[in-house]
Protein backbone atom coordinates (compact mmCIF):
# COMPACT_ATOMS: atom_id res chain seq x y z
CA UNK A 1 0.00 0.00 0.00
CA UNK A 2 1.62 3.43 -1.01
CA UNK A 3 0.44 5.66 1.90
CA UNK A 4 1.02 9.13 0.09
CA UNK A 5 -2.45 7.87 -1.87
CA UNK A 6 -4.82 8.28 1.01
CA UNK A 7 -5.53 10.85 3.84
CA UNK A 8 -7.13 10.09 6.93
CA UNK A 9 -9.56 13.18 7.48
CA UNK A 10 -9.95 15.05 4.09
CA UNK A 11 -7.73 15.44 1.12
CA UNK A 12 -6.15 18.88 1.50
CA UNK A 13 -2.45 16.92 1.52
CA UNK A 14 -3.42 14.29 -1.18
CA UNK A 15 -4.35 17.19 -3.58
CA UNK A 16 -0.94 19.22 -3.11
CA UNK A 17 1.18 18.50 -6.01
CA UNK A 18 3.65 17.60 -3.58
CA UNK A 19 2.85 16.59 0.11
CA UNK A 20 4.35 17.96 2.97
CA UNK A 21 5.88 14.40 4.01
CA UNK A 22 7.73 14.44 0.48
CA UNK A 23 8.95 17.72 1.20
CA UNK A 24 9.87 16.69 4.74
CA UNK A 25 11.75 13.44 3.07
CA UNK A 26 13.68 14.68 1.04
CA UNK A 27 15.29 17.99 3.27
CA UNK A 28 15.45 15.84 6.00
CA UNK A 29 18.08 12.98 7.09
CA UNK A 30 16.12 9.25 7.09
CA UNK A 31 16.89 9.62 10.75
CA UNK A 32 15.12 12.51 11.08
CA UNK A 33 12.74 11.72 8.86
CA UNK A 34 11.60 8.30 10.66
CA UNK A 35 11.61 10.34 14.07
CA UNK A 36 9.04 12.44 12.46
CA UNK A 37 6.70 9.79 11.63
CA UNK A 38 7.46 7.91 14.93
CA UNK A 39 6.84 11.28 16.59
CA UNK A 40 3.00 11.73 15.48
CA UNK A 41 2.59 8.18 15.69
CA UNK A 42 2.96 8.44 19.21
CA UNK A 43 1.33 12.21 19.64
CA UNK A 44 -2.06 10.57 17.65
CA UNK A 45 -2.37 7.69 19.96
CA UNK A 46 -1.61 10.03 23.18
CA UNK A 47 -4.91 12.27 21.90
CA UNK A 48 -7.33 9.91 20.68
CA UNK A 49 -9.19 9.50 23.97
CA UNK A 50 -9.62 12.99 24.47
CA UNK A 51 -9.85 14.50 21.18
CA UNK A 52 -10.69 12.83 17.66
CA UNK A 53 -11.39 9.18 19.07
CA UNK A 54 -11.17 6.43 15.92
CA UNK A 55 -9.82 9.10 13.60
CA UNK A 56 -6.59 9.72 15.99
CA UNK A 57 -5.83 5.94 15.63
CA UNK A 58 -6.58 5.91 12.20
CA UNK A 59 -4.10 8.54 11.23
CA UNK A 60 -1.42 6.88 13.66
CA UNK A 61 -1.97 3.73 11.69
CA UNK A 62 -1.45 5.95 8.64
CA UNK A 63 2.05 7.11 9.89
CA UNK A 64 3.07 4.20 10.85
CA UNK A 65 2.37 2.55 7.74
CA UNK A 66 4.56 5.29 6.33
CA UNK A 67 7.01 4.43 8.41
CA UNK A 68 6.96 0.51 7.60
CA UNK A 69 6.86 1.84 4.03
CA UNK A 70 9.88 3.98 4.40
CA UNK A 71 11.97 0.66 6.19
CA UNK A 72 10.86 -1.65 3.44
CA UNK A 73 12.38 0.64 1.19
CA UNK A 74 15.84 0.88 2.88
CA UNK A 75 16.18 -2.91 3.13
Amino acid sequence: MNCDNNQIGGGHYVNKVVQPWAAMESWMTPEQFEGYLRGNVIKYIARYPDKAGLQDLQKAEHYLQKLIQMKEEYV
